[in-house]
């Protein structure tokens, strides 16, 4: 049985800070989610069952300080909540999930906001994020009678953001304008080439084919063969 706190006892604090996975990974950070390390071998304590859920609690960095763990199951917030009370939990999972011997050639994360199909209304949707941040985030222990334990609150951590492309202001290197020089000259050469191709082939063209008009006649001359008779005509007698 997992260790059953009074309501006036305060959550065991387990003396971990979520990390974000190692930079090197490929999406660590996306303008919707982004990547951390299982905590793994972090909840063998006494007082935390197998049976107990472990959550992951997402919030905004200013609204950390206003955190309530829920009592119940019915009471978790919901990332549809997230735009009001500032934070929702998520991932929900249990210390077996979480065993403190990594195998090496596997790797481990838990990336937050990855569900695209889930209802935001859902308890622990694993919804995109809504926006760049920053949030912060921690792990809540529960059990069938409320709260257990609780990790310390990372530090903050903010999305990628899609950023316009503008005109690079003031003057122009040395490098740029020699290639849209480079450029020029080359568009130009090749509509010349186009051009003179062109030219070329219609007069070729017309020179080769006799063009004749409406108010030009054609005269063919007859000529009678006399060595050649009409055949008779039939029923000639």
């Amino acid at each position: 049985m997992g260790w059953i706190p009074s309501s006036d006892s305060v959550l065991e604090r387990i003396s971990y800070v979520p990390q974000l996975s190692s930079p090197t990974l490929a999406g660590t950070l996306t303008q919707s989610t982004f990547t951390l390390e299982q905590p793994r071998g972090q909840f063998s304590r006494l007082n935390i069952s197998d049976l107990d859920t472990i959550w992951l609690v997402v919030a905004h960095s200013n609204a950390t300080q206003n955190f309530a763990a829920p009592q119940r199951v019915e009471d978790i917030p919901v990332s549809a909540d997230f735009s009001q009370r500032g934070y929702y939990l998520t991932l929900m999972a249990n210390r077996l999930l979480y065993p403190g011997n990594q195998p090496g050639n596997q790797l481990r994360v838990l990336r937050v906001g990855n569900d695209t199909r889930c209802s935001p209304k859902r308890r622990g949707c694993n919804h995109p994020l809504p926006g760049p941040g920053p949030y912060r985030v921690k792990f809540l222990v529960m059990s069938d009678r409320g709260p257990v334990a609780e990790t310390e609150w990372s530090s903050e951590t903010r999305l990628q953001q899609a950023k316009a492309l503008q005109a690079v202001p003031g003057p122009q290197s040395a490098g740029t304008v020699v290639i849209i020089a480079i450029l020029s000259v080359l568009l130009a050469v090749l509509f010349t080439a186009l051009l003179a191709l062109l030219i070329y082939t219609c007069h070729d063209t017309c020179r080769s084919a006799p063009i004749s008009g409406p108010e030009q006649s054609t005269c063919v001359r007859r000529y009678n063969t006399h060595h050649v008779t009409d055949p008779p005509a039939v029923g000639a007698s």
